[in-house]
């Protein structure tokens, strides 16, 4: 679980470093938001040139219904939805498996947010394995951290943010990825010839701002738009019980600031993506039923230069009173210093525990509640599944927001507390 976005509902104050804010008129001509035209031919044609070796399938597809407690703010606003997803996955080795082809496609059908309906390549690339080296060419999805509230350091994959509140939903990103593994630790190169823009809920959907966020009229601080190159570098090893990751970002944002433009017409918002600098660290040290995490970063490009952190524990019981249950207890201390509006911090923790049931039907159970230090603002989550035979599963998925304050993130969320439940199918 991740916090939900925190940038939505914020009007953003205007960078120093971009001056004057281009006039919004009529949206540039679209380019295509996806990059993956030229990838998905070179990757298919590589592919039937390959011997016909038979490739496996899996994957998963269900219906959800997600019910809300309250009427929504707007009318233009649904009440509830109902949806229905598929995500296969198809994959394929040959070269003694030193090669592999992987494409992952994912659509959603729903009934009441017409900007949820979409279609995406989650991953779609190439991998060639050497000794020591691994190269990927396509588009694939990248995670990195270790904390259980917040993805500080997690920056590779747009998010996706139709899918949940939760930004943990991401997009593929195509790229060019150069593994490199050493004694001394492992080593990523990142190389990302096309961006690919944030999606937003449209004005029937629920979970949203007070607003609705134009994405057709999204600006740039690059001349190159989604076609500027962007980079990143990753070094990961351990030592003992140690695990570290130190890594690097340079490039397009994926989480863009909010522009608001008032004119004749009524309300303009659109978001702007700048160019950034950001240096993470990741840490989880093992002490038998402990593991103490941290993320952290340094960010520069987004006004003045501002730090992150996310950091604490989760203590696994083990067997409680003699019974197949194990219990995870979990605290975070949360930490952004950004200047949002008149706020110049942000504290929050975040407090909850996983709840694993060992049995045949694969049991879970994870509840979360975070607390703004400052208001006192909270944002709750459940998150349960069951196997149902050998190829069902069934989830609950419940998020509630309350104490918000009328100035804060939340605030637009207060009625869109909801109560989800998925019935899912694999193969």
């Amino acid at each position: 679980m991740s916090w939900p976005s925190r940038e939505i509902g914020r009007p953003p104050q205007p960078s120093p470093r971009r001056g004057k804010l281009r006039e919004v008129g009529p949206p540039p001509q679209p380019s295509p938001r996806r990059g993956e035209g030229v990838v998905v031919i070179l990757l298919w044609t590589a592919l039937l040139h390959q011997p016909a070796y038979a490739g496996d399938w899996s994957g998963d597809a269900g219906i959800e219904l997600r019910a809300f407690g309250s009427s929504p703010l707007d009318p233009e606003q649904e009440d509830n939805n109902l949806s229905f997803y598929m995500q296969p996955e198809y994959y394929r080795d040959w070269d003694d498996d030193n090669q592999r082809f992987v494409v992952t496609p994912f659509l959603r059908i729903d009934q009441a947010d017409p900007e949820r309906s979409h279609f995406d390549l989650r991953e779609l690339y190439w991998r060639k394995s050497y000794p020591t080296m691994e190269l990927s060419v396509g588009l694939k999805k990248i995670f990195w951290g270790v904390t259980e509230s917040a993805h500080l350091v997690d920056i590779i994959n747009q998010t996706d943010a139709v899918e949940n509140v939760d930004t943990e939903d991401k997009l593929g990103q195509p790229m060019i990825n150069l593994t490199l593994v050493r004694d001394w630790g492992t080593v990523d190169l990142f190389l990302m010839p096309w961006f690919r823009e944030r999606t937003f809920p449209s004005l029937e959907g629920r979970l949203r701002p007070p607003f609705y966020i134009d994405e057709s009229r999204a600006q740039y601080e690059s001349s190159a738009r989604e076609k500027h190159i962007d980079v990143a570098a990753r070094w990961t090893h351990y030592f003992g019980d140690w695990d570290i990751g130190l890594a690097h970002f340079s490039g397009t944002s994926r989480e863009p600031t909010l522009q608001f433009i008032q004119s004749v017409t009524g309300l303009t918002v659109f978001p702007f993506y700048d160019q950034i600098e950001q240096t993470s660290l990741d840490l989880q040290l093992t002490k038998g039923s402990w593991l103490w995490k941290l993320e952290s970063f340094n960010r520069s490009g987004q006004g003045e230069s501002f730090q992150a952190l996310a950091a604490g524990f989760e203590y696994t019981l083990v067997g409680v009173r003699d019974s197949t249950l194990d219990l995870g207890l979990i605290a975070e201390y949360l930490r952004d210093n950004r200047k949002l509006g008149t706020s110049v911090s942000d504290q929050d923790i975040a407090t909850g525990f996983r709840l694993a049931f060992n049995d045949v039907q694969s049991t879970e159970l994870l509840a979360f509640t975070g607390i703004d230090l400052n208001n006192n603002e909270r944002f709750s989550s459940i998150e349960g599944s069951r196997r149902l035979g050998q190829s069902w599963k069934i989830s609950l998925e419940a998020r509630f927001f309350s104490n918000t304050e009328p100035d804060s993130t939340l605030h637009s969320l207060r009625d869109d507390d909801y109560l989800q439940l998925s019935l899912a199918k694999y193969f």
